[in-house]
């Protein structure tokens, strides 16, 4: 093992003021189980999970309660034992509708955990593929693709290195800080089985130089014998935590248009990720909570709580103590690529990495101005896009000349909102777009198969 500065650096990106401090020494702490949780079907990408109990059903923590349906879906387990009140819809984070499994919670201990697979190194690849399907893992900073779907590459995409993101440099943000400090030997045997699982040569930990306790308690994790473990040191900025961008940084390789880190011999997986998946193998618990930031200039209290799937919002808020000054905007997730929300009974996820609740005084009113043509969000502009011309053209509802100059490569991180100086709305404006292009996609094809 050995730690080192990655070599390289992306262009582009920014360096906005981090408010980490808010919560950073704030251990990892157990919220108790609420009375009632409203547990989701979509806590991933692809289709939602189908949901296979009924009201009245008796479910033990971690039992079956959505069951994966499609090859990009996630199967959802019960996160308390207790009681199936009912089958409801749900409001996500993102404003969309999806199918809720309500649970009054019962503190009994009872748990449907897998077998563990203690010999994990001695075990056939495609049995540890199917557990972490089983789990119902999903990536955990931030996209939640199917874990089981991202192990299984291609035979003609070999896989030589797998890098776990520890940077986490979404302002606010610290559950995926406080992971590495307190559980940084499971990370690394999470790490050593995506390593085996895959055949990869060598594990690369990307952590940003603003974690130096993150730094040295990976390096203690992973000095114990363990073969192919680097640790690379990002500087300071946003989006460090990008995959693509990180791939460039570690190895210098870049993910052609379009492609994805397979395409380049790469896999990217988040450190609770990893930490979930050394849970699924070694102890058989499927992925049914996970820790999240509740901070911010409004919270009493900010803390890390690992909390169970289905809690609400609102319960987070009054764990920490509620809120010492009016409440102005809450986001779920962090300020650059989390959504503002409306109310606080949305229940949390697999991908709820952190509520902020922020003041008036923390807030800039503004109205959007037509382009000045600066120049700014080009530069700013980690995939080397051009915002001001993608908007225009989708502003001007030129769908198809927009996905021409590349329009799907974006990684809706806003760094060119945050320079805007005219204060364009030019995520809003990209992810209007692509919708766009992926409904033409999907008509055409559902014409194609007429």
């Amino acid at each position: 093992m050995k730690t080192v500065s990655a070599p390289y650096q992306f262009k582009g990106g920014i360096h906005p003021d981090y408010h980490k401090e808010l919560a950073w020494k704030s251990a990892i702490e157990r919220m108790p189980n609420p009375s009632e949780l409203t547990v989701p079907m979509s806590q991933h990408l692809g289709a939602p999970a189908k949901v296979c109990v009924s009201p009245g059903d008796a479910v033990k923590k971690g039992s079956l309660i959505g069951e994966q349906n499609g090859f990009i879906s996630a199967s959802v387990h019960a996160p308390v034992s207790g009681t199936v009140k009912a089958v409801v819809q749900s409001c996500s984070a993102t404003g969309r509708s999806c199918q809720a499994v309500v649970i009054e919670s019962m503190d009994d201990g009872e748990t449907e955990y897998f077998e563990p697979i203690v010999e994990w190194l001695h075990t056939h690849k495609e049995r540890l593929r199917n557990r972490i399907g089983e789990a119902g893992i999903a990536g955990m900073g931030g996209a939640g693709f199917p874990t089981r779907v991202k192990l299984s590459p291609p035979h003609d995409k070999p896989i030589d290195t797998v890098i776990l993101n520890g940077a986490e440099c979404e302002p606010y943000l610290t559950s995926d800080y406080r992971v590495m400090l307190e559980h940084a030997d499971k990370i690394c045997i999470g790490a050593e089985i995506i390593q085996h699982i895959l055949g990869a040569k060598t594990v690369r930990i990307a952590i940003e130089d603003n974690k130096p306790d993150a730094v040295r308690a990976m390096e203690k994790a992973c000095a114990q014998e363990r073969q192919g473990i680097e640790i690379d040191i990002l500087p300071t900025g946003y989006p460090q935590g990008s995959e693509k961008q990180q791939i460039y940084n570690i190895t210098g390789r870049e993910v052609p248009r379009g492609g994805l880190p397979m395409d380049v011999g790469c896999v990217v997986e988040n450190v609770g990720t990893s930490l979930a998946i050394y849970e699924a193998v070694v102890h058989g618990q499927p992925l049914i909570e996970r820790v999240i930031t509740v901070t911010g200039e409004a919270v009493e209290r900010p803390a890390n709580l690992l909390v169970p799937f289905g809690t609400s919002y609102r319960k987070l808020v009054e764990h920490c103590g509620g809120v010492r000054e009016s409440v102005a905007k809450v986001i779920s997730g962090g300020p650059m690529m989390g959504f503002a929300v409306g109310s606080l009974e949305i229940p949390t996820g697999k991908t709820t990495s952190g509520l902020v609740l922020l003041p008036s005084g923390c807030i800039q009113q503004f109205s959007s101005q037509a382009c000045i043509g600066c120049g700014r969000c080009v530069d700013a502009c980690p995939m080397g896009l051009v915002p001001s011309e993608l908007s225009q053209f989708i502003e001007a509802d030129d769908i198809e000349g927009a996905e021409r100059i590349a329009l799907m490569d974006c990684i809706e991180c806003g760094s060119c909102a945050f320079v805007c100086p005219a204060h364009r709305p030019l995520v809003q404006h990209m992810r209007r777009g692509k919708t766009g292009v992926m409904a033409r996609r999907a008509a055409a094809d559902a014409q194609t198969r007429k």
